[in-house]
């Protein structure tokens, strides 16, 4: 296949976005974020095809090199290639991990961040060990697809395991907010009752795996941010481990969105089934917006409340 070199295109690509002053890609650059629903699939871009790429890269090893790999490839012969994270979190590490794909590199610090550049060299070394390596999978141990990057992906979340552990039989139509690969959404369409399931979840890889491991009718998977709204209306009930960390930091304010969300989804009567790490204080706003809140279990850690409206 003949080489696509830099005059042949001048489409930009961003991944993720960069802190104002750190980085900033032009205006009609694509969005490829995972996290950000309606973003095209980086995986999908055509090779070769882009001029310049800025990629916020993730903080987990496997995952930050398959990207870092993707964006590459991606990129003309002589394309820029922009890579950036926080020293703490991956950051310390861009260098080295570009120049394993043969790259020349410039590297800077700013505001506690690494931010490297580079051109794509004509033929970079590793991108098909580190795509595989970094792509989806059938882990064994949970008996499910998963992919790195996406909640969890390599074991059982104990605060997800504990809320298993004590849901009742479900009935009615209900949601799963926060869905990831599926695993709640398993135990919860295990009752026959059950009518329908809304799994939502603002990555799409969990989105795309959880389509894999549930092969049930009564499963409906959106690919959406809770915080923006769910349209739901007049559900029996919603279940959900909601996450507490963006970007790294905690952020408590996730979950009490999702606590929103859920309280203008479920009908009068309806039941919202939760856990939470044992120190984030989401009594104060279950309360003014359920009419019962009720600690169910608590342990390694965890609490589990079910709050009717």
């Amino acid at each position: 296949m003949d080489q696509v070199t830099l005059p042949d295109t001048k489409r930009s690509g961003v991944y993720g976005t960069p802190s104002a002053g750190l980085a900033e890609a032009p205006k009609e650059a694509i969005q490829f974020s995972p996290l950000i629903p309606g973003s095209a699939k980086l995986e999908e871009q055509e090779c070769s095809s882009l001029a310049d790429m800025l990629v916020l890269a993730p903080p987990g090893t496997v995952e930050r090199r398959y990207t870092i790999a993707l964006a590459l490839r991606t990129l003309a012969t002589g394309g820029r290639l922009t890579a950036l994270a926080p020293k703490d979190k991956g950051g310390s590490r861009i260098a080295k991990e570009l120049k394993s794909f043969g790259c020349a590199v410039s590297e800077t610090s700013r505001r506690h961040h690494r931010i490297c550049t580079c051109e794509r060299p004509p033929d970079p070394n590793g991108l098909d060990a580190a795509l595989a390596e970094g792509g989806p999978r059938l882990a064994e141990g949970l008996s499910l697809w998963t992919w790195p990057g996406v909640f969890s992906w390599n074991r059982l979340d104990p605060g997800s395991v504990l809320l298993e552990q004590n849901l009742p039989s479900l009935s009615g139509r209900g949601a799963d907010f926060g869905c990831g690969i599926g695993i709640l959404a398993r135990a919860i369409l295990a009752s026959p009752k059950v009518e329908h399931l809304a799994m939502v979840d603002v990555d799409r890889r969990a989105v795309e795996m959880a389509a894999r491991n549930i092969d049930d009718p009564r499963a409906e998977i959106r690919w959406a941010d809770i915080r923006a709204g769910t349209g739901l209306k007049g559900l029996d009930f919603v279940v959900m481990n909601p996450p507490f960390h963006d970007g790294g930091a905690e952020d408590q304010s996730l979950g009490q969105s999702f606590i929103r969300q859920a309280a203008e989804a479920l009908r009068p009567g309806g039941v919202l089934w939760l856990v939470a790490n044992r120190h984030l204080p989401y009594e104060g706003v279950l309360k003014p917006l359920l009419r019962r809140v009720t600690p169910k279990a608590e342990a390694a850690g965890y609490k589990i409340y079910e709050a009717l409206k």
